[in-house]
C-alpha cells in the first residue's frame, strides 16, 4: 500500500514538473539576427563617422554594432570574465550551473556566481517575458539552445555587443564606448575595456559618470 502511494506521488510529481517546464519553455520568441535588433538612429558625416545619434522608440540608446567594430582585447576579455567555455558549450555550461547551485547551498541561500553563459545572457536579454523566477530560468536555458541552433557564436556575440546594459537607457558596448569615453570601442585602453567588460553585471553601481 505505501509502496503504491509511493509511485502514485511520483507520477503526480513527474506530471507536475513536465507542465511546469512545458508552461516556461511555452512560446518562446525566434531567434534574432543581430540585424532585426533596433537600433538608434544616426547622422553621418561624408566619411562616415557619426554626428549625432537618436534614441530608439523606446528611449534607448543603443548602436550598431560589429565585432570588427571592437578591440580585439576586449573580446578575449569579455569571454574570460563572462563565459570561460563559450566555444565549447550549446548555450549552456552545466558545469558552471552545478557549481553555482551548490555555492547557492553552501552560502546559506546567497548567490555567489550566477552560472548563466553568454548566449543565455543574450536569451534573457533578448526575451521581454524574462523575469528572476525557476520558470524563467528554464525559459532562459531553452531559448540559449534555441539560439545556439539557428545563430553561429560570432552572430551571438554580436547580439552580446548591441543588447548588454551600461547604466540608464545605454545599451550595447558602442553606445557605452562613446558615452562615457568619447571613443569608438576600436580604441579602448585595457583599462577601459575592461570597466565595459564588467560594467552589465552590475550597470547602475559601476557606471564610471556616477
Amino acid at each position: 500500500m505505501a509502496i503504491g502511494l509511493f509511485c502514485l506521488a511520483l507520477d503526480f510529481a513527474g506530471l507536475f514538473a513536465t507542465d511546469y517546464v512545458s508552461k516556461a519553455v511555452a512560446d518562446l520568441p525566434n531567434a534574432p539576427q543581430p540585424a532585426d535588433i533596433e537600433v538608434s538612429s544616426v547622422v553621418l558625416d561624408r566619411d562616415g563617422h557619426l554626428l549625432r545619434p537618436f534614441t530608439t522608440e523606446e528611449g534607448r540608446w543603443r548602436l550598431p554594432v560589429d565585432l570588427s567594430d571592437v578591440d580585439p582585447q576586449f573580446i578575449h576579455m569579455l569571454i574570460a570574465y563572462e563565459d570561460g567555455r563559450f566555444y565549447a558549450h550549446d548555450g549552456v555550461d552545466w558545469l558552471s550551473m552545478v557549481r553555482a547551485g551548490l555555492q547557492f547551498v553552501g552560502a546559506g541561500g546567497h548567490v555567489v556566481s550566477g552560472g548563466s553563459t553568454l548566449t543565455m545572457q543574450v536569451a534573457r536579454l533578448a526575451d521581454e517575458a524574462q523575469s528572476r523566477s525557476l520558470a524563467a530560468k528554464l525559459r532562459q536555458i531553452a531559448f540559449a539552445q534555441k539560439l545556439e541552433a539557428a545563430l553561429n557564436k560570432d552572430q551571438i556575440l554580436s547580439l552580446y555587443l548591441e543588447l548588454a546594459p551600461y547604466g540608464g537607457n545605454i545599451e550595447g558596448v558602442r553606445a557605452a564606448s562613446l558615452t562615457y569615453f568619447g571613443k569608438e570601442p576600436a580604441r579602448l585602453t585595457i583599462a577601459e575595456a575592461a570597466l565595459l567588460v564588467a560594467l552589465p553585471q552590475s550597470p547602475e553601481a559601476r557606471r564610471p559618470d556616477r
